[in-house]
């Protein structure tokens, strides 16, 4: 794939499987790049949906040889696409014409190449992070005195995100500078290539958040899992940076793989998490660290305190996704202390990700991504931090391949011990291909022993009991990988009406 800007008469690429996060924004990278961009969804995602009509990108809503382009150049096939020749007429008359074929990972390896690639990687907080990274970079107006090297002078970093940030204008962008920031996925690249996709990217410096397992589907043991982790680590050349959670899980044992320059960061200098590990004190944390409406910290960097921080972002784990991408920042010197600290008070996040649905109501619902344990765990653990008065209200929908997994069962355990009244949807099943799923049942069971749990099939019954059981000192929280059956639209809109601020 060539990289450089095409005429008007520039190559076709069609993609298969559109309508995802990681989809939507190559479509939108490879347009920037010039190319002439086609594809086709049968089930998108309607927040990446209307990110594909606002860049004007032409997708289909079902599949069909015809809707590939005559003289096509380049096929990209999503992995959550339909692969199977027998099954998708699209991959048939790409199969059959000779077209050449990519995955997403391996277009967007083409992409970013002679870049210097900041990726950051891990099992929760890497979209947020990698955003404030690239953020923070948009920030930076340097003099334009390198544009042989692809350097515009500044404030124009590339980036490729798996989520819609509120301040940059697309998830991914292809700019002038020579940073390119990329979220790398640990997932499988597609249903022919089981490489993790982060494994074909070239990394100049890495941030690494967390190694949680995750993914048991393509990961059946914490082993395998860590796998393509040390391999990746072990990719960044000898003048690179390595940038770790010293609470993160399994990242101790990852960091031992890397042969470059290593920097640690956690929230606090002496957690007790950390005094019972017996592990060292992070190169970079957080004092003073105030959670009010506005949280803040003052950032260290070894005992000296570097700059005073004040965000818009909620909960310790996002003080800690900010602490990261300081670290590793900072350590580059891609940016001063003073820009730091002004653009992460001026940023406001991903969609998604503690989003406030709610724009005026006496009660607050906020969505959160709950793909695993470690990131429902979190979303629930903010609320309660900033919220502590009041009831804590959860709509939760067993979505992901994880928390349909019976080796997970053991999430259950104490995941909403910290919430008061709990919705819990039916779960869909992802098919017979998916190893060990629990039923709707056998997640019910488990999840009796909490008080007040209310099991609901569709969005209607899920209305129903939200409007029985919610009071006006309540916060709500929607945590789900999914759409939850649509009450993510449609619950906020009954709060609102019901309580009105």
């Amino acid at each position: 794939m060539a990289t450089n800007k095409k005429t008007k008469e520039s190559e076709k690429v069609h993609l298969i499987g559109i309508g995802g996060s990681g989809m939507s924004a190559l479509a939108v990278l490879l347009r920037e790049s010039g190319w002439q961009v086609t594809g086709t969804d049968a089930n998108p995602s309607n927040l990446f949906s209307a990110h594909l009509e606002k860049n004007k990108i032409l997708f289909y809503k079902k599949y069909s040889k015809n809707n590939i382009p005559k003289n096509v150049d380049l096929v990209i096939v999503g992995n959550n696409a339909p692969f199977s020749a027998e099954v998708n007429p699209e991959t048939r008359q790409a199969v059959r014409s000779g077209v050449k074929i990519q995955s997403m990972p391996e277009a967007l390896a083409e992409l970013s190449k002679n870049k210097e690639n900041i990726v950051v990687v891990g099992s929760s907080g890497k979209s947020t992070c990698a955003t404030l990274i690239a953020w923070c970079l948009t920030q930076v107006k340097k003099p334009a005195r390198h544009a042989s090297q692809g350097d515009a002078g500044g404030g124009d970093p590339s980036y490729f995100i798996g989520a819609l940030p509120f301040d940059l204008k697309n998830s991914s962008h292809l700019g002038k500078d020579r940073e390119f920031v990329l979220e790398g996925d640990e997932y499988t690249s597609s249903k022919t290539d089981k490489c993790s996709k982060f494994l074909h990217f070239d990394p100049s410096s890495v941030l690494l958040t967390s190694a949680q397992h995750d993914h048991i589907n393509a990961f059946p043991t914490e082993k395998s899992y860590k796998m393509p982790y040390k391999k990746f680590v072990a990719k960044i050349p000898k003048n690179g940076l390595f940038v770790y959670s010293l609470e993160g899980k399994n990242n101790k044992e990852i960091a031992t793989c890397a042969e470059c320059k290593i920097v640690s960061y956690a929230l606090e200098n002496t957690s007790p998490r950390l005094i019972r590990l017996g592990r060292k004190k992070p190169d970079w944390y957080a004092e003073n660290i105030k959670c009010d409406i506005q949280p803040s910290f003052d950032l260290m960097h070894k005992g000296k305190k570097v700059a005073k921080i004040k965000t818009k972002l909620l909960g310790k784990h996002n003080l800690e996704n900010i602490i990261g991408a300081g670290a590793l920042l900072l350590e580059k010197k891609k940016i001063t202390p003073e820009v730091f600290a002004q653009a992460i008070a001026s940023f406001h996040g991903i969609k998604n990700r503690l989003e406030l649905k709610t724009k005026d109501s006496a009660v607050p619902v906020y969505e959160g991504f709950g793909s695993s344990y470690e990131k429902a765990k979190a979303f629930f653990n903010t609320l309660r931090l900033h919220f502590p008065k009041r009831r804590l209200i959860a709509v939760f929908e067993p979505y992901a391949f994880s928390w349909r997994n019976r080796k997970f069962l053991k999430w259950y355990k104490d995941i909403f011990n910290n919430v008061n009244e709990v919705i819990m949807l039916s779960a869909t099943s992802h098919g017979k291909k998916a190893k060990d799923q629990l039923t709707s049942a056998e997640i019910w069971r488990e999840v009796k022993k909490y008080k007040n749990i209310h099991t609901v099939n569709n969005e209607k019954e899920g209305l129903k009991i939200l409007e029985k059981i919610v009071k006006k000192d309540d916060v709500i929280a929607l945590v789900s990988s999914g759409l939850l059956f649509g009450l993510t639209n449609s619950a906020p809109k009954l709060i609102e009406k019901k309580f009105p601020a």
